[in-house]
């Protein structure tokens, strides 16, 4: 069975500046991947290219096995797509820029009150509907933007930025809604917002300069960390640099930095510099403030990948 988004050594060039260069990829319904980069990486170029805004210096995007360029029209049926900001016409109201939209889709009579119905529904909007666009919080702005974007029920959606300048309950909502369609779709999420990737994507892609660094599940990116299963602790007797001292005279380990107020542990046997770290802290009688096992930092997995890029 095709994949129903393919991207084939997918380049673009402006004169001499390579934006993207030889991208290949594939996405079927139940992904949602968090294409991520830094300013400058060749996010939204790519956004602009898969959608049919711009066209690739070289590759090609095959949609549901169907070469989007070539077939242009039928390939959107297939795609909804919100861009940066989620652009709208503010002077509307939002009745009737989804209305605007749904006919723009296509959608004929006989089922375009239960095409509304369902988006009104899906992203409650039923109390702002004849307000003015302009006069709407930016929470219900980017509501309005995925509306039209899932109006007439895509397989694939491409949203850039979708949370970029939401506060965190705006943020919350937009991502339960992305997760719960996720579940019938193929999404992409360009984003520079890191935890957006922990928070909704089970795929995660990491482009700098045009080009593809890592394409791997957000949980295998967080092992790349230096502090996957590192142990954090502190104790109420020792600061941070006298514990350290006092571990590496009792040669528990020779593996442990000072991190955020905390001695942290690196080692491969962990399971050994457990039993060691336990019978170390009873023999002395210390009382424990913190102990944990740190899960990764995506951050720093992000800026060692993208760091000389």
């Amino acid at each position: 069975m095709s994949k129903l988004l393919k991207i084939n050594t997918l380049s673009k060039s402006f004169g001499l500046l390579k934006a993207v260069e030889n991208l290949s990829f594939s996405l079927d319904r139940g992904e949602i991947l968090g294409f991520l980069g830094p300013n400058g990486a060749g996010k939204t170029t790519t956004m602009r290219m898969l959608t049919g805004f711009i066209k690739p210096s070289n590759g090609e995007i095959l949609v549901k096995n169907c070469n989007l360029f070539e077939n242009l029209e039928y390939c959107r049926k297939y795609m909804g797509y919100v861009p940066e900001g989620s652009p709208l016409y503010q002077e509307m109201s939002a009745i009737d820029f989804l209305k605007f939209s749904a006919k723009i889709r296509r959608i004929n009579n006989a089922n375009l009150d239960k095409a509304l119905n369902k988006v009104i529904e899906l992203l409650n909007l039923k109390n702002v509907l004849f307000q003015k666009i302009e006069t709407l919080s930016k929470g219900y702005k980017r509501r309005i933007g995925l509306a039209q974007a899932i109006i007439h029920d895509p397989d694939i959606l491409i949203l850039d930025e979708p949370t970029d300048g939401l506060d965190p309950n705006q943020k919350n909502d937009v991502r339960k809604l992305i997760r719960k369609l996720g579940k019938q779709k193929a999404i992409i999420i360009s984003t520079h917002i890191l935890e957006e990737v922990t928070a909704i994507c089970n795929r995660a892609m990491i482009i700098a300069k045009g080009k593809l660094l890592l394409d791997e599940k957000p949980n295998n990116l967080l092992k790349k960390s230096d502090t996957y299963n590192s142990i954090f602790i502190s104790i109420e007797e020792k600061k941070p640099v006298e514990l350290k001292q006092a571990l590496l005279n009792n040669k528990i380990t020779n593996e442990i930095e000072i991190m955020h107020n905390f001695c942290v542990i690196k080692e491969k046997k962990m399971n050994l510099i457990k039993n060691k770290l336990n019978d170390f802290i009873k023999k002395n009688k210390f009382t424990i403030n913190h102990y944990s096992i740190g899960n990764g930092n995506l951050e720093e997995v992000f800026r060692k990948l993208t760091a000389d890029e």
